[in-house]
C-alpha cells in the first residue's frame, strides 16, 4: 500500500495471508455513493516494480456486485494466461460494486448518491493508494456487461480524455430499456436529457471518443438494441467495431468473450 494519507474517510484491504488468485478486496467509504463501496482488485506479481502499471476497470450487471467477474466470469485467470502467454502487458483489474442500491444504480448520478462519480474518481484513486505500481501517469480503460456496458460506454465516452479505450458486451443502449431489469425507477437521476442513450452520448463526445468496441450474442435479447447502436455509430460515421456471436445474454458468453475485451486493450497499450 502506498504511503501518502488516503483519500477516504476508511479504506479497508483484505489481510495478504488470505488471499488467492492474486485477488484483493477493498472497501472504503465514499463521499459519492454516500456509504461504503467494494471493489475486487487483480493484481498480478508480473506488475511489481514496475511503474505506471494500466488500470483496467470492469463493470457488472444487474442484481451483481464487484465479485461477479471473478467468481462467475473467471475473468483474472484469462487475463494471468494472457499475460504468462505474451498476449496482455502486465495490468491491474479493477471490479468495482456499483453502488448496490436496489437491483442496479446504471452508475448514474441519482438524487442522493452518485454512481458515476464514484467509478471515475474514487475507483482510480482507491487503485493508486493499494497497489504502488499505479500511479496517476497510469492508463485507463473501461468495460463491462449489460448495465455495466451501458455504464462503462457512457463514462468511456463523456469522460474520453481519461480512458483509453471501451470495450463492452452485451449492453443495456438506453435508460430506458432498464425498466426490463430493475425495480427501481432509474429514470429518476440528475442525468440531463441527452445522456439518456448511448448513441446520442457518444454523438456528443465524439471528438473525445477513445477506440471503442462491443459485441452481442445474437440469441441475446439486447441484440436488438446493439444492431442499432452499431447503425446509428455507423450513419453518423463515428468509427467503432461491432461484433456478433453465438450466445445469449449470460456468463456462459461473457467467460468466453473477456478475452475479446482483454485483447483489444492489449492492441491499445502496445
Amino acid at each position: 500500500m502506498n504511503n501518502e494519507p488516503s483519500a477516504f474517510r476508511i479504506l479497508v484491504t483484505s489481510d495478504s495471508k488470505w488471499e488467492s488468485d492474486h485477488l484483493r478486496q477493498v472497501t472504503v467509504k465514499s463521499e459519492a455513493l454516500r456509504g461504503r463501496g467494494d471493489v475486487t482488485l487483480f493484481v498480478p506479481p508480473q506488475v511489481e516494480g514496475i511503474r505506471d502499471v494500466p488500470i483496467v476497470i470492469l463493470l457488472h450487471g444487474v442484481y451483481g456486485s464487484d465479485w461477479n467477474w471473478t467468481r462467475k466470469g473467471g475473468v483474472h485467470r484469462t487475463a494471468l494466461r494472457m499475460i504468462e502467454e505474451g498476449t496482455l502487458p502486465p495490468l491491474v483489474i479493477a471490479m468495482p460494486s456499483d453502488g448496490l442500491r436496489g437491483d442496479g444504480t446504471a452508475y448514474l448520478p441519482h438524487r442522493d448518491f452518485d454512481a458515476e462519480t464514484w467509478i471515475v474518481d474514487d475507483v482510480p484513486q482507491l487503485v493508486r493508494e493499494v497497489v504502488p505500481s499505479v500511479s496517476t501517469n497510469s492508463p485507463k480503460l473501461i468495460g463491462g456487461l449489460s448495465m455495466g456496458g451501458f455504464g462503462a460506454a457512457r463514462l468511456g465516452a463523456k469522460y474520453g480524455s481519461r480512458f483509453r479505450g471501451i470495450s463492452i458486451h452485451s449492453a443495456v443502449t438506453g435508460i430506458e430499456h432498464f425498466v426490463e431489469f430493475v425495480e427501481e425507477p432509474v429514470a429518476e437521476t440528475s442525468l440531463a436529457p441527452n445522456e439518456h442513450d448511448l448513441l446520442t452520448v457518444i454523438e456528443a463526445n465524439r471528438r473525445q471518443l477513445p477506440p471503442f468496441r462491443f459485441d452481442c450474442g445474437v440469441d441475446d435479447p439486447l441484440v436488438v438494441h446493439n444492431r442499432r447502436l452499431h447503425q446509428g455509430l455507423d450513419a453518423a460515421e463515428i468509427p467503432h467495431r461491432y461484433l456478433e456471436f453465438p450466445g445469449s445474454h449470460d456468463w456462459a458468453y461473457w467467460e468466453a468473450h473477456v478475452e475479446d475485451t482483454l485483447a483489444f486493450f492489449a492492441e491499445l497499450l502496445e
